[in-house]
């Protein structure tokens, strides 16, 4: 269906732009197709037909517009940006690696390829190997 109706809109967009194309211009903007002897429509007539039809054309391409919109919008799933539903991880087999942005240890840990760090037991402090700040107690 929606096919159906993008081919229908792209046939309206063509002939939109081509009766557009065809109407006289009234500005003579630069100058040139002012619509002198040899013009291809210059009578009256001819101007309230493209006027007519280019009104219509620009209502069917607005109705085409619409249904398109309500065509994509009918298998959308409604989510909310407020609730921080976070899916639950997949199981995954043993001895694959999980899926990015999943484990522990933040993204950039996972990207780079290391492990998660470990949190470290507190250790004596190193001799100091230069000058230091000295600090207030």
């Amino acid at each position: 269906m929606q096919h159906v109706v993008i081919v229908i809109h792209l046939m309206l967009v063509l002939a939109l732009i081509g009766v557009v194309l065809l109407q006289r211009s009234e500005g003579g903007g630069l100058g040139i197709g002012g619509g002198g002897a040899g013009s291809f429509m210059s009578n009256r007539g001819a101007g309230n037909v493209l006027t007519r039809a280019t009104a219509i054309l620009a209502g069917l391409f607005f109705a085409t517009s619409l249904i398109l919109s309500i065509l994509a919008g009918m298998n959308r799933a409604p989510t909310s940006i407020l609730q921080g539903n976070n899916p639950a991880a997949p199981a995954s087999a043993p001895g694959s690696t999980p899926p990015l942005g999943t484990g522990g240890g933040g993204l950039l840990n996972q990207l780079g390829g290391g492990q998660p760090a470990a949190p470290a037991a507190p250790a004596a402090p190193a001799a100091p190997s230069g000058p230091q700040v000295p600090q207030s107690k």
